[in-house]
């Protein structure tokens, strides 16, 4: 059985922050295998600015699951864990988000990869400079680092638990 690279973002800022995203992790096997995982950083919301702060991570998997099995088991194991519907950058108990499957480029109505604004988000290449800094975005052909480098990525930091 052939296994894909993935890259996740996860996010929360409900709860046990920490905890939310240390139980995710947890949960991706067996579907997927964690390889390596980013630092935990702290940020500002995004979207919508009056929640609490969120807790990010990255992770690197690999995974037999094709990209649109993917997004639905993401979606169902962020239900599982407790996530309920919220509005559009609103607080949420787990987020997990596909970042990069691969180098595929894939648009289709229910899931675009790579992740369609990951490049202007310091939250996600903060996390993936720890461990990808030389992955090349297959659609903006530079690495991590270089998008890193363009970012606005104030209101970003490590977080110390």
């Amino acid at each position: 059985m052939e296994e894909y690279v993935v890259y996740l973002a996860l996010g929360s800022n409900l709860g046990d922050r920490l905890a939310n995203l240390k139980e995710a992790i947890a949960s991706l096997p067996p579907q997927m295998d964690v390889k390596a995982r980013s630092s935990v950083y702290e940020t500002d919301p995004w979207g919508y600015e009056d929640q609490n702060k969120f807790l990010n991570q990255v992770v690197r998997v690999e995974t037999y699951l094709k990209p649109e099995p993917l997004l639905k088991h993401l979606k169902r194991l962020e239900v599982a864990l407790g996530r309920k519907s919220s509005f559009q950058y609103g607080p949420r108990l787990i987020d997990i988000d596909i970042l990069f499957y691969g180098d595929l480029v894939l648009y289709s109505p229910s899931l675009t990869i790579p992740h369609p604004l990951m490049h202007e988000r310091g939250f996600v290449l903060l996390p993936m400079m720890d461990i990808a800094p030389d992955f090349v975005h297959p659609v903006r052909k530079k690495t991590i680092r270089e998008l890193t480098l363009f970012a606005d990525v104030s209101g970003v930091r490590k977080f110390e638990s």
